[in-house]
């Protein structure tokens, strides 16, 4: 049995790297807040991007994102503006689907609240 953190920080990095490749800069990684945690906080121009990181090895990641994840999505995002002083910058939630093969990216893919 594989170490789901381990499998989990493997697909993290590949989205991190993903977003690299495509201009953003990482901000921070695994923010654990008010019983939540942010997968990758990154810089899209000026705007801050709180990015969800799902992986499936069979069927949809996207599908994996229910109400539960988003409102303990919500809950770590209030916590790392507060934490941070962010409360006046653009914001924007995506969502990096990964699969074995392939890497799918969800701009704006759900609203906070």
């Amino acid at each position: 049995m594989e170490n789901r953190r381990a499998v989990g920080a493997e697909h993290e990095d590949r989205a991190a790297d993903y977003l690299l490749s495509l201009g953003y800069t990482l901000v921070t990684r695994r923010f654990k807040g008010s019983g939540g945690e942010i997968d990758i906080v990154a810089l899209d121009g000026e705007t801050l991007v709180f990015v969800e990181v799902k992986y499936r090895e069979r069927g949809a990641p996207e599908e994996a994102l229910g109400h539960t994840k988003v409102a303990r999505f919500n809950d770590a995002v209030d916590a790392y503006l507060a934490k941070t002083g962010a409360q006046s910058a653009m914001i924007r939630f995506d969502l990096v689907a990964v699969t074995p093969t392939d890497i799918r990216h969800h701009i704006g893919a759900f609203r906070a609240h």
